[in-house]
């Protein structure tokens, strides 16, 4: 379960929304921007890839995943990883929209056996059921009639006997057909914990350094800025255009992770602060 769903991130981010480019000849009939935001449609996808064993390891897992996107009666919804957004606020026929909604899902970070001999001595975390909201504001028609520039803010709190802490979530992105087959996009965020938090996933107990025979030496995580990340990602119709039929994508996401995160001995000895999640697959719009 742990395995599936962190790929999950990776292939719902590639969910492409329905987008044509400007540069699609004339004769192919464009549908306009207010026709495209109004209409209902759904895209399924199941993927493959590459993603850290935990957070902050450097060993990784070949996982499956799937996800899914869409937008019904002007009500629209995705998976990212584990979690489901839905916004609200229907999209308006103007450049600039309001993002509203909530946000539910778990984190599976340490819930099971981790490849690291020596983590892996360490007790096992439970699984965190996060519930809360995301808003935010999106801006069209900058580089043509179909892209988006969003800046939304995720907030959600544990409510499972987990970390008990709130996170919150940042993040900028923008996305664009690069033709009536081709869609691309690009993302920056970061994400802010509490004490809870760092504590939970990222300190060493005496009892826990113990454990590994003082291997894992005791460590005291504050929180804070957790990391910043950056992502990729590419899809490219095969059947139909991006408004139906079959796709391929890739994706690629990179975090860093700082401060006393970075300096875990979870992470800066049997680790890596650098964390890759790359995946590829099969996409279908509907």
């Amino acid at each position: 379960m742990r395995r599936f769903a962190y790929l999950a991130l990776a292939a719902a981010s590639c969910l492409a929304s329905p987008a044509l480019a400007q540069s699609t000849p004339a004769s192919a009939e464009l549908p306009n921007p207010e026709e495209l935001s109004g209409r209902d449609m759904v895209t399924v996808a199941l993927g493959a890839g590459l993603t850290p064993d935990y957070e902050g390891s450097d060993d990784y897992r070949l996982i499956p995943a799937a996800a899914i996107r869409g937008q019904v009666s002007g009500i629209s919804f995705s998976t990212q990883g584990t979690y489901l957004y839905v916004d609200v606020i229907p999209k308006s026929s103007s450049n600039f929209d309001l993002i509203l909604g909530p946000v539910v899902g778990a984190r599976l970070n340490r819930t099971r056996r981790v490849k690291d001999d020596v983590v892996d001595l360490l007790p096992d975390r439970n699984t965190a059921i996060e519930a809360g909201g995301y808003a935010g504001a999106s801006f069209s028609g900058l580089t043509n009639p179909y892209d988006s520039l969003a800046l939304t803010v995720t907030a959600v709190h544990d409510v499972a006997n987990a970390h008990e802490s709130t996170v919150i979530m940042p993040k900028l992105s923008f996305s664009t057909p690069l033709s009536r087959k081709t869609y691309a996009s690009a993302s920056l965020g970061t994400t802010f914990v509490s004490d809870k938090f760092a504590d939970y996933y990222f300190s060493v107990s005496p009892a826990e350094s113990a454990l590994t025979a003082g291997v894992l030496p005791v460590f005291d995580a504050d929180g804070g800025m957790k990391d910043w990340n950056i992502g990729l990602l590419v899809n490219q119709s095969i059947t139909g255009d991006l408004l139906g039929g079959f796709s391929i994508f890739g994706t690629a996401n990179y975090s860093r992770l700082v401060g006393d995160f970075r300096d875990s001995p979870l992470v800066s000895q049997r680790g890596s602060a650098s964390q890759w999640l790359v995946a590829a697959g099969v996409a279908y719009t509907f």
